[in-house]
């Protein structure tokens, strides 16, 4: 409880948190959104290209060098990125809007030195405001079903749930494990989203998509390669 209350000494902080509290909000609402009108293949693309974006945030933000092979995986996701916008006849903003906000979170929670708990519980916090807005606004419509209705209040506490701890585990694992592991294990949520999205829901996979994805796939592939060269590198340097 003093960690949680802590943060308010310092202004910095409670900045970056307001702006990490947006930024999940924001993929939040995407990613629900996309789950609710059948884009579940879309929004496994966002979380496919989203370890790509954090490679950008680090080079335009962080002055970081990238080395050849993610100069490659970048130059794959972006010629695939191109072709997806082709096929589905406009940019696939889901896609974008997951990635990109799911990057900067990552990016300004590690340049925030606070524990996982206390920072989301201060996240969700924040996002509760706007959220109790929302909720005002369907019970006024009508539209509002949390109360109502027994098996969509289960679910929709449910779902807060599920939501909350991976998110959890996902800050406690970027601390406790090697950045291989980490990083790999990234890819493993949009590829079950990607399964659901095709094998369930049976959303159409017209050639002109899977290209786009194979390009995707490809890239994800290179990153992972040098992302295990760079560790290896660093623990024979040790």
């Amino acid at each position: 409880m003093r960690k949680t209350f802590a943060v308010f000494r310092q202004p910095r902080n409670i900045a970056i948190l307001a702006l990490t509290s947006g930024l999940l909000t924001i993929n939040w609402t995407v990613y629900i959104w996309s789950v609710s009108v059948n884009k579940v293949v879309e929004a496994s693309l966002g979380y496919y290209i989203s370890p790509l974006v954090s490679v950008a945030f680090g080079v335009v933000i962080l002055r970081e060098k990238m080395h050849k092979l993610q100069w490659v995986a970048v130059l794959l996701a972006f010629i695939g990125v191109l072709v997806l916008t082709f096929e589905y006849g406009s940019l696939p903003w889901i896609a974008l809007a997951l990635a990109i906000s799911w990057g900067a979170y990552s990016l300004l929670k590690k340049s925030l030195n606070y524990p996982p708990l206390e920072g989301i519980s201060i996240e969700t916090t924040i996002a509760l405001l706007p959220g109790l807005v929302f909720m005002i606004m369907l019970e006024s419509q009508g539209k509002a079903q949390l109360g109502h209705h027994f098996l969509y209040t289960i679910l929709l506490v449910g779902a807060g749930l599920m939501t909350v701890v991976p998110l959890l585990l996902f800050n406690e694992a970027m601390i406790r494990l090697p950045l291989t592991i980490s990083g790999l294990l990234q890819y493993l949520t949009p590829t079950i989203m990607f399964m659901v999205g095709t094998v369930v829901n049976h959303e159409s996979m017209p050639k002109g998509k899977i290209i786009g994805f194979a390009f995707i796939w490809v890239a994800l592939v290179f990153l992972g390669t040098d992302l295990v060269k760079s560790n290896r590198a660093s623990a024979s340097a040790v």
